[in-house]
């Protein structure tokens, strides 16, 4: 019999979560944001429990079908995040890999929720959202750090990294 209460659960979760992670992107202004990354989990989640015939006990499923499942996902959500990736030839700068990365991890924290792991999906989120919140600020330190040595310095520093 299939359980709509915990299909619904799994699916609002998944949701919850996507649109957790996007309103950090969407308050840094980026091109993806609440409704995006919400849209990503529920696609991921409702993909994870087709794939699983909405059936949740271990020997319901068919565990390949699942993982192939899982594969489309994560391939097709590659594409999407290579849509935000931006490669300035003028200044040399790429924009846009935090994003699609954003977009992937929504994906598959979307699949774990699918899959019921609610545990795992509570902690990946809840890293994904320390990582947001210490990540610029410890970036923009170190960046000062690396910026504060001679021009010297750094090429040593670089010359040493090839070796």
């Amino acid at each position: 019999m299939t359980d709509y209460l915990e299909i619904f659960y799994r699916l609002l979760f998944a949701m919850l979560i996507g649109c957790a992670i996007g309103i950090d992107r969407n308050l840094r202004g980026k091109p993806t944001g609440l409704k995006t990354l919400g849209l990503v989990a529920l696609g991921s989640a409702l993909v994870t429990m087709a794939a699983m015939n909405f059936a949740f006990g271990a020997e319901d499923h068919n565990r390949d079908a699942v993982s192939r499942a899982i594969q489309g996902v994560i391939t097709g959500i590659g594409f999407l995040g290579a849509g935000v990736i931006i490669h300035e030839q003028r200044t040399e700068k790429v924009r846009g890999l935090t994003t699609a990365a954003s977009i992937w991890v929504t994906a598959a924290v979307g699949i774990v929720c699918g899959a019921g792991w609610w545990q795992v999906a509570l902690m990946a989120t809840g890293l994904i959202l320390i990582l947001f919140v210490i990540g610029r600020p410890l970036e923009q330190f170190l960046h000062r750090q690396w910026m504060r040595k001679s021009d010297d310095e750094r090429a040593d520093i670089s010359a040493r990294e090839e070796d």
